[in-house]
C-alpha cells in the first residue's frame, strides 16, 4: 500500500458527521470534538457518553451528510458504511470509512499530543498493533519534551 500524506487542518467550528454509535465511532467523534469540530453522531444507540456531541438517535438516512465538512462511517454494517461513502463522494465530502480503506478520502490517525504539539500516525493497514505501538512510543517521546 502507498504511503499517505499527513495533512493537518483547523476543524474549529466545522460540522462533522459521524455515522455509528459504537466504540470506534465514539472514539473518533471525541477526537474530532477535542479539535474543535461540531460533531453530530447519527446512530440508533450510543455505546458511551455523548458529552459535547450532538446525537441524532436514529439510523443513517441519505441527506445526513448535507453541510458536513468531513464524515466518518463507523458502523458494523458494510451496506450502511458504503452508503455513507457514496453520499460523501457525491457531495465532495472527505470521508473515513472504518471497514474499507479503498473508500476512504482521508485516514484517521492515531493522535499523539504533547505540550503544544500534535503528531498523527497512520500505518499502511497491514499491522494495526504495530501502529498502536508506534503511537505509544511517540506519545512517550512527546511527554519528555518540555
Amino acid at each position: 500500500m502507498d504511503l499517505r500524506f499527513p495533512l493537518f487542518i483547523d476543524l474549529t467550528g466545522r460540522p462533522v458527521t459521524v455515522v455509528g454509535g459504537g466504540r470506534i465511532a465514539l472514539r473518533r467523534a471525541r477526537v474530532l470534538r477535542d479539535f474543535g469540530a461540531r460533531v453530530t453522531v447519527v446512530a440508533p444507540a450510543l455505546g458511551g457518553e455523548a458529552e459535547g456531541l450532538r446525537w441524532t438517535p436514529r439510523a443513517y438516512r441519505p441527506g445526513d451528510l448535507r453541510g458536513a465538512f468531513l464524515a466518518v462511517a463507523a458502523t458494523d454494517d458494510r451496506a450502511v458504511n458504503h452508503a455513507v461513502y457514496e453520499e460523501a463522494a457525491a457531495l465532495g465530502i472527505p470521508v473515513n470509512v472504518c471497514d474499507c480503506p479503498a473508500e476512504c478520502g482521508f485516514f484517521f490517525p492515531a493522535v499523539c499530543r504533547g505540550e503544544g504539539l500534535v503528531a498523527g500516525l497512520v500505518g499502511d493497514g497491514s499491522d494495526h498493533y504495530r501502529t498502536a505501538r508506534a503511537a505509544a512510543a511517540v506519545r512517550r517521546a512527546l511527554e519528555e519534551i518540555k
